[in-house]
């Protein structure tokens, strides 16, 4: 039951410092009473009530007009988290359909369409610079793409077939890959810390248990299509996930991409964030930004939508992590007592970097000063990747990559292979049986010689045989051989 005071004892109240919280719990209503400035002719209406929140979190406001309030760790945040993806990573009915060998799905990725149309183009360049006749057909293409998976082994478009072929898990990893090259054209960038410095810079997403490529594009420089105002890494982040949207993925990001206005905007398409978080973004506290902290120290924010924790791992040392997916904070009971937002950044976010290993472990690339032959080479890697995945996923085998890339280019180059073969031996026929007179001609079996003469031509392989390298047939009458050859076609 409410205690009911009028206006003079709720001041005696103040007055003599007696907090409300001793009222046992109850919450205290004030009401004038008859004396107060009221008419008795109107009806006396009680004010609204106003609970107060015991121990409420301080709040603070960023440069940019965010407010964030700071929670306690382990405490449940004011906003309801997006259902997460529930599958893994799996390939696509049509790929299902399509795959039942290793060159089916790697033209899963550069299809025949896209072979004719380099056919094509090379073709015409060839002619311009180098005969007029100048030919090369479409199994001598794939030969030489299958001599390049080689070399690098030994050593509609490609994007819209990658998004096609496979759906990918929850955790989708987006970062920059630059392909090393030193050719001119106006694109070409240079970045310290990556193992080479020059080449051309790739927006990849990955994904990150299987490390497929699941969209890619090339920078190159300044969009005029992108809106004035917006982030380079927004638009990134957003072209990159736009196929892969409204399903409660999570997307990992460091910190050229992260920021809270990206957060806001994929979480209103049901998707989530974590990444690191540049301390100088202008949405972040300004008490978030002091770096003399206690060691394994952590402080958490929240805000609409988005929490951001600030760990310490030494002394002088803060890392900012912001998520969407998280709704509870909690440290680890170990030494370092990491918060679960920092080790769940720790686990996603090598997606790309793995994949730009493995794509270097065997690459087909090569010295060239052509950047479109750059790009194609790193197209290819990017297929032969994928094609290992696609695969193994849709095959139900486990297949080393390696022995994945030499058995496709194996595939790849067995079309021409066969066809030179089969020219080859339709010039051998059409040569005379027996040499001409007054030349000579050396065995070409060398099954029991090393280079002995020979007149007469094997009458299978049509080549030159020796007396050594010759087998004698037994003698057989004619009914005989009629009726071997009568059982041979009912078999």
């Amino acid at each position: 039951m409410q205690k009911r005071f009028t206006t003079q004892k709720a001041l005696e109240l103040i007055l003599s410092n007696v907090s409300p919280c001793d009222s046992d719990g109850e919450d205290i209503d004030l009401q004038p009473d008859s004396d107060s400035e009221l008419s008795s002719d109107e009806e006396t209406l009680p004010l609204p009530k106003k609970r107060a929140r015991l121990g409420s979190e301080p709040t603070e406001t960023a440069k940019d007009g965010t407010v964030w309030h700071e929670e306690q760790v382990g405490t449940h945040l004011h906003f309801t988290p997006i259902e997460p993806y529930a599958t893994d990573g799996e390939p696509s009915a049509k790929a299902r359909r399509s795959i039942r060998s290793r060159l089916q799905s790697f033209l899963c990725f550069i299809t025949l369409d896209m072979l004719r149309s380099i056919q094509e183009w090379t073709t015409q360049h060839a002619c311009h610079t180098e005969q007029l006749d100048w030919f090369m057909d479409l199994p001598e293409l794939m030969a030489f793409i299958s001599v390049i998976i080689l070399r690098g082994v030994t050593k509609g478009s490609f994007v819209t077939n990658c998004i096609a072929s496979y759906n990918p898990g929850r955790h989708i990893t987006i970062d920059e890959q630059l392909f090393p090259s030193k050719t001119r054209c106006c694109f070409l960038q240079y970045i310290a810390t990556k193992p080479d410095k020059f080449g051309i810079k790739f927006w990849v997403a990955c994904d990150l248990k299987s490390k497929y490529i699941c969209n890619v594009f090339p920078y190159l420089g300044k969009d005029p299509s992108r809106p004035s105002g917006e982030r380079l890494s927004e638009t990134v982040v957003m072209r990159l996930m736009e196929p892969f949207m409204d399903k409660g993925r999570t997307v990992t990001t460091d910190n050229f991409f992260t920021s809270l206005s990206l957060a806001q905007r994929l979480r209103s398409r049901k998707t989530t964030i974590l990444g690191t978080v540049n301390k100088s973004r202008r949405e972040i506290p300004q008490s978030a930004r002091q770096m003399d902290r206690t060691e394994f120290t952590t402080q958490v924010f929240s805000t609409t939508g988005a929490t951001l924790t600030v760990y310490a791992p030494k002394r002088k040392k803060a890392v900012y992590v912001l998520s969407s997916m998280h709704s509870v904070v909690e440290t680890e009971d170990t030494t370092k007592r990491k918060p679960n937002t920092v080790t769940q950044y720790n686990k996603t976010k090598c997606g790309v970097d793995v994949m730009d290993q493995m794509v270097r472990e065997y690459s087909v690339r090569a010295g060239t000063r052509r950047w479109p032959v750059a790009v194609f080479y790193n197209m290819i890697d990017m297929a032969a990747l994928n094609a290992h995945v696609l695969y193994q996923a849709c095959i139900g085998v486990q297949e080393r990559r390696v022995d994945f890339l030499v058995e496709l280019a194996k595939e790849l180059g067995n079309s021409h292979v066969s066809e030179k073969k089969a020219h080859k031996e339709k010039l051998l026929r059409q040569q005379p049986s027996t040499p001409s007179p007054g030349k000579g001609a050396k065995c070409q079996v060398n099954h029991r010689c090393t280079n002995n003469c020979a007149t007469v031509r094997c009458v299978d392989c049509y080549k030159y045989t020796c007396g050594k390298c010759t087998r004698d047939i037994p003698w057989q009458c004619q009914v005989c051989s009629d009726s071997a050859d009568r059982l041979l076609s009912e078999c």
